[in-house]
């Protein structure tokens, strides 16, 4: 029990940090130094300020010194990578220490990139090749395994990868960069690693799916037009997380029903 209270406390303070990141990135500062500080009247904030979750219920939402409403988008992103850091343990029964980490890094960068992707219809550069070599490391230590190595472990991920962001990169070519942005097709390089085969699949098949009915959606309520541009990485995001813990379910499901 112990255990899972660390992990959700570490939870909202790494997703208090990715907050700070996003901002930082989105306004060209670095995020190595210099103190947190309200983006509306630019007052520093003091620890009391930034407590994850409790400082927006007891702040009501507002700014402590000029009243400005706060973004949802700080609480929820706390709140969520709170969940997600604590996930493994409810939906893997053996993992260690050196999986889990790499997860935490997986979901830290994939928050950013959702949340970053969703406001400014592009994915930071920085974060998503950090993302890349992040899982690369993950993957060579996966197919070394301590000194036996095991080729599959690398190179089923690298071919899912290379494919799948083949076929996004056709998909640019083709539409000249209407239907798929560039960053699009490096952002399913690095979740084509973390997923492999089947699963990469799977999430393809699910991010369309519902980037496709929302879209929809979006257009019939006179929100967004035929022609309008709808990022697309929250979707391969969240289908990636999605099929993170349920993909293999899915494709085992499949083929129970294809097989009889």
């Amino acid at each position: 029990m112990e255990i899972l209270f660390f992990t959700f406390f570490l939870g909202l303070a790494v997703g208090s940090f990715l907050n700070c990141l996003i901002y930082r990135l989105e306004s060209g500062e670095s995020f190595l130094k210099g103190r947190s500080f309200c983006p509306k009247c630019k007052h520093l904030l003091s620890w009391k300020d930034l407590i994850p979750i409790l400082s927006f219920v007891f702040l009501k939402g507002k700014c402590r010194y000029c009243q400005q409403k706060i973004s949802l988008q700080y609480p929820l992103v706390e709140i969520s990578t709170a969940i997600l850091f604590l996930a493994p343990h409810f939906f893997y029964q053996n993992f260690n220490f050196f999986e889990l980490f790499f997860y935490w890094i997986f979901v830290s960068c994939s928050i950013v990139i959702f949340v970053y992707d969703l406001k400014n219809y592009s994915i930071p550069d920085k974060v998503l090749l950090f993302a890349i070599f992040s899982a690369l490391i993950y993957r060579l230590f996966r197919a070394w395994n301590f000194g036996k190595w095991e080729f599959s472990e690398i190179l089923i991920p690298i071919l899912s990868a290379t494919f799948s962001s083949l076929f996004f990169f056709l998909i640019w070519f083709f539409s000249r960069g209407k239907w798929m942005g560039q960053g699009d097709i490096e952002l399913v390089f690095f979740l084509g690693l973390i997923l492999g085969w089947p699963k990469i699949l799977v999430a393809l098949l699910i991010a369309f799916f519902s980037g496709a009915t929302i879209g929809l959606g979006l257009v019939m309520a006179g929100k967004k037009s035929l022609k309008s541009e709808i990022p697309f990485a929250p979707f391969l995001v969240g289908a990636t997380i999605f099929s993170l813990f349920f993909g293999q379910k899915i494709v085992d499901w499949y083929l129970f029903f294809v097989i009889e």
